[in-house]
């Protein structure tokens, strides 16, 4: 890797204005590892499992300039930046010597061996090694996109910290005390916690610094135990990300724990099993009695998370379906959590996830689509570059998702927004769009002519006669002892309505909405739209997501299921390149740091579509994509990668470097001339 002292202009990356001396900080602020010399090609596999033909660009991701540090945490815990392993506090009691590195976070993230050797073959062991490191912690900053068309940064900025004094926020984001920095005394370089994004073309996001990893006193009495809750995987990913632990994610608690009561949390992570897959092993409401006989003893060793208050009893907490069961007050990473503040203003929002609305370049007026749109940030950020002028159609194939999106748009005053149920790939009609836009339930097609009876109309089920009333809300289905017929009061004609449709309402209402079903409110379904009718398209596709952070565990994923996955994605790529008009721009992007998903699908885009080109991009934060090719499964199939030039065009995300984001990918592409 290049020097901090190197020039990152090779990556495109030209900071807004000369940065103040306050953000000129060491590389590596943000947790991540020191920096590395250059890779090198790693040798063949013996196993003849993965038989790399590849290199990385000479020029990986440069530094980036980071943050600045945060104030001095409290001294129960200490504020070590070092990252994974930080140093006690020198005031923290050094815990016992038979559980010494017991109550720490040190995670190693497991995968399968045959994907591990992937990855090694892709990125060269020692980079993979860090990346995998990396995964298995949270950022360390919060990045926030400000809704321009309703306030400004700066006065977003100035919010916040009236926040902090008048309304206590600090307790809301975890402790953490927003400060604004002094520009005309910048010689003491004296901390903040929020600062203005410094790469240009990102002038509506705003940083906010948190801190960690923090090594914790885990308090007790010589002769007793620490009282403990082991979590899930999925609820420890959350509590790492500033949540707190909820009812459903407790698997395991010490017996006597009552409500009030400091309680350990640590995190139970699958294990390998006999018959070669993964398991949890922990039957929830498990008793932990502080032994080594207890379930995942040594496995929760260095998982641990932090501590908290026990909201309720071990009892209640087994009793309840939902609640908090513990409220965290100690945090191997103390993270901002913005929930209701300045709604409609601000959405939190990973940066690179900014960085691809932006690459898409939207313009007002232009009908813009975004072909997996849940839960909406991109969509928003989109209609926002718009500046709310022209139209976004937003596609999700969930009900209550694309509730999520609508709702989003509603609470930042977004009206270009529309939203259907569809899934992207049958995001393509023959038929005229506008002849196919109906409601979410099918039955209300086959009686909409009726809507404007007031009078219930007689239909007959099964030999009963039925009443369908239908209002602007619900369509209601009562039985009755009426005769058979099917009769519309405001016409001349009969109208006959399908019984299965009709029985399966019935079903429906007898039954309650079920897991699968929605409960409340309305979304449009669609069909398709009619190819090269939209001016851009973001597909940011359904992935493995093996570049979220924090992960505990990647072991589900196999070279089987990730190639299961670039399948899925081409034949989405497919539909979008049908939907774009000559002379648009598509852009796809994926999080997840697997090379078959991002760097083979900008192959096969390239070889299968000779009017598509790739694109530069900006902004331009990333860093280039992987060179070469790989041999899979025995070499019985090649997976071809990039060459050097197309690499510099693309932005992959390293979680491992100074950036410090979540792993991820963008490639955007310009659509010439279509051939018939």
């Amino acid at each position: 890797m290049p020097n901090a002292s190197e020039s990152p202009l090779w990556l495109g990356l030209k900071p807004a204005k000369p940065l103040p001396s306050i953000l000129r900080q060491p590389p590596g602020f943000f947790g991540s590892s020191p920096l590395q010399p250059p890779l090198r090609l790693c040798s063949l596999f013996a196993t003849g499992l993965c038989s790399p033909s590849r290199r990385l660009l000479a020029r990986p991701s440069p530094p980036h300039p980071p943050l600045p540090r945060g104030r001095p945490p409290s001294p129960r815990m200490d504020s070590s930046s070092s990252y994974p392993s930080p140093s006690p506090s020198p005031s923290a009691a050094p815990p016992a010597a038979a559980d010494a590195g017991r109550y720490t976070f040190s995670p190693k993230l497991r995968w399968q061996p045959d994907v591990e050797e992937y990855f090694a073959a892709a990125y060269g062991r020692d980079r993979f090694a860090r990346i995998s490191e990396a995964l298995a912690h949270p950022s360390r900053y919060s990045c926030i996109r400000v809704n321009t068309l309703k306030s400004s940064i700066d006065a977003v900025m100035h919010k916040l910290m009236d926040l902090v004094c008048e309304k206590g926020l600090s307790e809301g984001i975890n402790g953490l005390e927003i400060i604004e920095q002094n520009a005309r005394d910048q010689s003491h370089e004296r901390s903040s916690l929020i600062q203005k994004c410094p790469y240009a073309g990102l002038e509506n996001v705003l940083f906010v610094q948190g801190s960690g990893p923090h090594v914790l006193q885990y308090n007790s009495q010589p002769d007793q135990s620490v009282k403990e809750i082991v979590v899930s995987r999925k609820c420890a990913e959350s509590v790492l990300r500033g949540a707190q632990v909820y009812v459903p994610g407790v698997l395991a608690c010490s017996s006597h724990v009552e409500k009030g009561d400091k309680v350990a949390v640590s995190v139970a992570v699958e294990q390998p099993v006999k018959d070669g897959g993964w398991a949890v092993g922990i039957t929830r409401g498990t008793v932990l009695q502080g032994l080594q006989a207890d379930a995942h003893y040594e496995e929760r060793k260095g998982l641990y998370i932090g501590q908290g208050i026990a909201a309720m009893s071990r009892s209640g907490i087994f009793r309840v379906l939902h609640g908090i069961a513990v409220e965290m007050t100690e945090r191997v990473y103390k993270l901002p959590s913005f929930n209701d503040v300045l709604e409609g203003e601000i959405f939190l929002q990973n940066l690179p996830s900014v960085v691809a609305a932006c690459v898409l370049d939207p313009q007002p007026g232009e009908r813009i689509l975004d072909m997996c749109a849940a839960p909406g940030g991109k969509t928003t950020a989109i209609a926002i570059l718009m500046r709310d002028k022209g139209e976004v159609v937003a596609l999700d194939r969930s009900h209550n998702k694309v509730m999520d999106i609508l709702k989003l748009a509603s609470e930042m005053d977004l009206n270009c927004i529309k939203a259907y149920k569809l899934d992207a790939l049958k995001s393509v009609s023959k038929t005229d769009e506008a002849t196919i836009v109906g409601m979410a339930d099918s039955h209300c097609e086959a009686i909409k002519t009726l809507a404007n009876d007031s009078d219930p109309c007689p239909v007959t089920v099964d030999g009963k006669a039925t009443n369908v009333v239908e209002d602007s809300s619900t369509t209601t289905v009562v039985q009755s002892e009426q005769p058979f017929l099917i009769e519309d009061k405001n016409q001349e004609s009969k109208r006959y309505v399908s019984k299965a449709e009709l029985r399966k309402n019935l079903r429906r209402m007898k039954n309650g909405p079920g897991r699968s079903n929605y409960s409340g409110g309305r979304v449009e379904k669609s069909k398709g739209f009619l190819p090269n009718s939209f001016d851009r398209v973001l597909l940011d596709a359904p992935c493995s997501a093996l570049g979220l952070r924090p992960r505990l565990f990647a072991g589900e994923e196999t070279l089987v299921s990730l190639k299961t996955h670039a399948r899925y994605q081409r034949k989405m790529f497919d539909q979008a390149v049908k939907l774009v008009r000559p002379g648009g721009v598509i852009v796809y992007s994926t999080c997840t740091i697997n090379p078959g998903e991002n760097e083979a699908l900008v192959r096969y885009a390239l070889g299968t579509y000779k009017f598509l080109s790739l694109a530069s991009q900006h902004p331009k934060v990333g860093g280039p994509g992987i060179v070469g090719s790989c041999e899979l499964f025995n070499k019985t199939y090649t997976e071809e990668w990039l060459t050097e030039h197309e690499a510099e065009l693309v932005q992959r995300f390293d979680p491992s470097s100074p950036v410090d984001t979540i792993g991820f990918f963008i490639a955007k592409f310009s659509v010439g001339e279509k051939e018939d």
